[in-house]
């Protein structure tokens, strides 16, 4: 899934970032009720691991983001775990500068994953690139609206919106006009009247199911030659398969999104993906049956 306008000689960044503070404790415990809390919090950070041990060997500049041990934060300034979200944040973008790559890939962790990535890119690529958001939700809350969690906050920040003091962390933001969310079709009502109030151009499933024309004649109508692509499996239908926090029913197929990722990287040049929100249920509740076993909890002698 590359585009035929990439240059060989282009580098690529393959960031993993176990990031798991963006979703709250309370929608953990409520979406994911089957495992425990202090495994289930964690499930993003593993499922960013798997995904990064399993894909295809990487042979360019690989990266896996630290995450800061800020203890159990609450609720600061409308975000949960606020300092740990800004000091992840600080960290993926000294790996970001460091490496200087004209592509990324980004393996999360809840949604938060793309914010550094996608900035970094913006500032290099400037009005040259797109947005894609492919998720069920719109990720449009602040932290004026009702649910604290970072990871709901993405999109927003990204556009500029949102806590100040986040915001002077990112070395560039994106205009509404080169964002689209795609695949929407779940969302808060407090958050989602900033789609409209923002100027975002949004596509339902149903919208790129057979064809991708609107999505791909929309890309052209931005000018742009580059796309940052973040996809969050929840927007895969919850009826095929379960992948991510909550079970979201009406999504796409696993193949209609391999079909319209594919379609976009033949019209443009993909320099950013994120893939976000992937929580291994089965591995999780297999830890933790085992965790407790003789030989396991070990100190070594």
């Amino acid at each position: 899934m590359t585009s035929g306008n990439i240059l060989p000689s282009a580098s690529t960044l393959r960031l993993a970032w176990p990031r798991y503070q963006g979703a709250t404790r309370e929608n953990i415990v409520q979406l994911v009720p089957e495992i425990g809390q202090a495994h289930a919090r964690k499930g993003y950070a593993v499922g960013s691991r798997v995904r990064d041990a399993v894909l295809p060997e990487h042979h360019g500049p690989t990266a896996v983001v630290p995450m800061p041990d800020t203890g159990d934060e609450g609720t600061t300034n409308g975000i949960e775990s606020r300092g740990t979200v800004m000091e992840s944040l600080k960290n993926a973008l000294e790996l970001i500068r460091k490496h200087d790559a004209d592509r990324i890939l980004t393996l999360g962790g809840e949604c938060l994953v793309s914010v550094a990535p996608f900035a970094a890119l913006a500032e290099k690529y400037g009005d040259d690139l797109a947005v894609l958001w492919v998720d069920a939700d719109p990720d449009v809350d602040t932290p004026e609206t009702g649910y604290d969690g970072y990871h709901a906050m993405a999109v927003s920040h990204l556009l500029g919106h949102g806590d100040p003091e986040i915001a002077e962390l990112l070395p560039a933001t994106v205009d509404s006009s080169r964002v689209a969310l795609v695949g929407l079709h779940d969302w808060t009502e407090d958050a989602y009247e900033h789609v409209g109030q923002w100027g975002l151009q949004t596509f339902a499933p149903d919208d790129v199911r057979a064809s991708r024309e609107s999505l791909l004649a929309w890309m052209r109508s931005t000018g742009c030659s580059k796309v940052a692509i973040h996809i969050d499996v929840d927007v895969v239908d919850g009826d095929e398969i379960v992948l991510g926090l909550g079970v979201v029913p009406g999504g796409l197929t696993r193949a209609q999104l391999q079909r319209l990722v594919a379609d976009v990287s033949k019209d443009s040049e993909v320099v950013g993906l994120t893939v976000a929100e992937f929580i291994p249920r089965s591995l999780l509740a297999t830890v933790e049956m085992l965790e407790a076993m003789p030989l396991i909890q070990t100190d070594g002698s």
